[in-house]
Parts: structure tokens; C-alpha cells; sequence
């Protein structure tokens, strides 16, 4: 499922969304100061392309640092990464396929808003998947 899941958020939104998170990457690295948020917003766009099968999760040693480029990402590119987010989970959701797309895309914005000090991990069981129903939810 998690193959198919991929595929068709692939065709119908990871492409775009992966290609304006290398675009704010290329745009960060203009600087030397902002090489970091390039750095972040590449890794990001390696998981916006096949999120399925991965989760994100904030790392404990993230200090200081983390919560200050935050601060900045935010002001620099993460609010217009959110936009994208919401803008791409509207679309989605116009169509009843789209919608558990739509609802996927929406789960991503904090991750949009707030990427430093968290990492990417795969998914080792199906209760850590953040795209799966709520615990409790029939399926």
C-alpha cells in the first residue's frame, strides 16, 4: 500500500511540492549564512517526493540553534512552503480521491513551518505511520 500511496502522491502532488522545496533550497544557498535552510529544504524535498513508509520526528539534542533558524525559516521560506502545503491539500481534497492526499499534504505544514531539529526516520510499525487514520478509527 505504501508503494501505491507514493506513486499516485507522486503524480499528483509530491513532484510540485519536492520542486518549489529544491527550488527555496537553491534560492537559500545563495548565501552562505542561509546554507543550512538549503540543506534542510533538500532533505525535505527528498521526503515531500515519497513520504509514505517515513515519518518525522524531532531530534532531543536539537538546542538553541534549532529554535533560532527556525524563527528565521520561518520569515525566509517557511510560511510560503505552508501556503503550498495548504494550497496543494485544497486542491487534493476537490476530489473524493484526493482527499486522503489532501489530508496528508495538510499533516505536512508543521513540518513546513518548523524543519530544523527534526530528522527523518522510516516507519517500523503501522502505528507510527502520521498518514494512517487515528488510533481507534476503523479502517
Amino acid at each position: 500500500m505504501r508503494t501505491l500511496g507514493n506513486v499516485l502522491w507522486f503524480l499528483l502532488a509530491g513532484w510540485w511540492l519536492a520542486l518549489v522545496y529544491v527550488l527555496a533550497g537553491i534560492i537559500a544557498c545563495i548565501l552562505i549564512i542561509t546554507i543550512p535552510f538549503g540543506i534542510a529544504s533538500f532533505r525535505l524535498a527528498a521526503y515531500v517526493l515519497w513520504p509514505f513508509g517515513r515519518r518525522t520526528e524531532f531530534r532531543r539534542d536539537a538546542g538553541a540553534f534549532s529554535l533560532i533558524g527556525n524563527i528565521l525559516w520561518i520569515l525566509v521560506l517557511g510560511w510560503e512552503l505552508a501556503i503550498a502545503h495548504l494550497v496543494a491539500g485544497l486542491l487534493l481534497c476537490l476530489t473524493i480521491v484526493g482527499i486522503p492526499f489532501g489530508i496528508a499534504c495538510w499533516k505536512m505544514v508543521p513540518l513546513a513551518l518548523l524543519p530544523l531539529g527534526q530528522r527523518i526516520v522510516p516507519i517500523r510499525h503501522p502505528s507510527e505511520d502520521p498518514f494512517a487514520a487515528a488510533p481507534g478509527a476503523r479502517r
